[in-house]
């Protein structure tokens, strides 16, 4: 009996560990930044800012036939912000993700921890890489693929402060709860995704913390054929936030034509519905993108939607990207023509003009080796007089904002166990 237990055992770990991957790799990525104007226009006297930022990576990858866990650690600095003797870091080491997912067949797996969640082109689901801190879900994901053509997912989140005896306020600036579907297809030249996202976020409604649950609902579809490919969303959001009704709407699409091998020249368009500065109604239309890579849409200045411009006036935004690619070298070039979506008042009270401004972005991207890449920018805003109502500063003041940047990936550590 002992052995035939034994042998059962043995069975069992070996269907579980044999066909095992280890691997470690690192990611380095200074960055220097010049700011005038990034953000938010210049005001008056102020001086530009420059700095040097960091992010240092230590990622751990372990992968076999039905387990797969991943730990990334990191390290997000200021170039300066410790003395050379400094006994401690200002910000430490942080987990960025640690998750591990489990498949029960080759139809159902679940994966849980903390990680980055992605769906599509990032819009309401990224990872905002761009930011040296990303964005990371402490979440629970049960994903359901019959085949290579189709997957659903279902996600949850339930987040608090600490671990308690009684229910305390959850006043971390995050969101308290949600729980979504994701649908996505493939076609022969089209992929198309359903999303249905009901998130919850804490307010104070008479001296008691409260939660307020509003619902995303909407479609993501992306076609590619010869040399055109495209995209196209709509998003619809409902529900209550912070006690108020809420009825919004995002619609977006790109085209991108591939002149030849090297020149892709693009027309986008996308609307974020907002609410009037001069209404009356309790009901906000602002449309909320939540968890998206922002950093990607509507001028890489931030202006819009990057820990700014929630619940305000919305925005239109057409582009005309291009790009340039030949072997190591990739140029682009955007020109974004903003307005707002909605109403915008002045302090005296009198309607503006809805034109924002104009953003150029330009781009560099050289990839000196297989894991060294070298970047860099430059944009510049040329804001209008409604650009001011809603972000202060002085539109006169030159506005602009220019970084380079280098991304180090070596692979550290490779073990594979073959079955």
């Amino acid at each position: 009996m002992k052995k035939l237990i034994f042998l059962m055992c043995f069975g069992m770990l070996s269907q579980t560990f044999f066909a095992q991957e280890f691997a470690i790799d690192l990611q380095l990525r200074p960055r220097a930044e010049y700011r005038h104007g990034f953000k938010t226009l210049v005001p008056d006297a102020a001086d530009a800012a420059t700095f040097i930022s960091q992010r240092s990576r230590l990622n751990f990858n372990y992968g076999s036939e039905k387990l797969n866990a991943y730990i990334s650690l990191q390290n997000v600095r200021t170039w300066g912000e410790v003395s050379t003797l400094s006994a401690s870091d200002a910000n430490g080491t942080a987990i960025h993700e640690a998750w591990a997912s489990f498949k029960l067949d080759s139809e159902f797996s679940f994966k849980m921890g903390r990680q980055e969640i992605i769906y599509d082109d990032s819009r309401i689901f990224g990872n905002v890489d761009w930011a040296q801190t990303g964005r990371s879900h402490d979440a629970f994901i049960a994903t359901y693929q019959p085949n290579s053509k189709n997957r659903l997912d279902i996600g949850l989140a339930l987040n608090e402060e600490d671990e308690t005896l009684f229910k305390t306020d959850y006043d971390v600036n995050n969101y308290k709860a949600f729980q979504y579907a994701w649908y996505h297809t493939s076609l022969d030249n089209l992929n198309l995704s359903l999303l249905a996202l009901n998130t919850g976020f804490t307010f104070d409604k008479n001296g008691k913390q409260e939660v307020d649950y509003n619902q995303t609902l909407g479609a993501f579809v992306s076609f590619g054929k010869n040399q055109l490919k495209g995209d196209a969303s709509a998003y619809f959001q409902t529900g209550k936030i912070a006690d108020r009704s809420l009825s919004a709407y995002n619609l977006a699409g790109n085209l991108h034509y591939q002149i030849n091998s090297e020149f892709t020249f693009g027309l986008g368009a996308e609307l974020l519905s907002g609410t009037d500065m001069n209404s009356t109604s309790d009901k906000m239309n602002s449309f909320n993108p939540l968890f998206g890579t922002n950093h990607k849409f509507n001028g890489w200045m931030d202006y819009f939607y990057v820990g700014n411009h929630i619940n305000s006036v919305g925005l239109l935004d057409i582009s005309v990207p291009l790009k340039y690619q030949k072997e190591k070298v990739t140029l682009q070039l955007v020109p974004h023509l903003f307005s707002s979506a909605a109403t915008v008042v002045d302090n005296f009270g009198n309607e503006k003009d809805n034109y924002l401004g104009t953003e150029i972005d330009f781009s560099f991207g050289y990839k000196i080796a297989s894991n060294i890449d070298f970047q860099l920018g430059y944009s510049h805003m040329f804001a209008t007089e409604t650009m001011e109502v809603l972000k202060g500063g002085n539109r006169n003041n030159t506005t602009n904002w220019a970084w380079a940047m280098f991304v180090f990936k070596p692979k550290l550590f490779t073990h594979t166990t073959s079955k």
